[in-house]
């Protein structure tokens, strides 16, 4: 998986490509501990994700709940597979999914 993290003063865009699993969850998890101090919005672009797990989704809802003190957080540009794993899961009513 690769990870682009894009920052403009307190926004982050991170653009997502290739597979969010459990090999690939903890990179993205340790490279957001860092990346989210003084962030009021967060993007996830996940135009180029082919696949999430529930490691990567627990990912997401971690990063959620950081951005939940101190700003928003969306995701954008979902496949139809990656948006439907969001609806059965039930992560819809969690994120912003655009």
């Amino acid at each position: 998986m690769t990870i682009n993290k894009i920052a403009n003063g307190s926004q982050l865009t991170v653009a997502l490509e290739g597979r969010l699993d459990t090999t690939t969850a903890p990179q993205l998890d340790d490279e957001l501990k860092t990346a989210l101090d003084g962030i009021t919005k967060l993007d996830f672009d996940l135009a180029n994700l082919e696949y999430i797990s529930s490691a990567g989704l627990r990912v997401l809802l971690s990063a959620q709940k950081v951005m939940n003190k101190q700003g928003e957080m969306v995701v954008k540009n979902a496949n139809e597979e990656i948006k439907e794993i969001f609806e059965v899961t039930g992560f819809v009513d969690i994120l912003t999914i655009e």
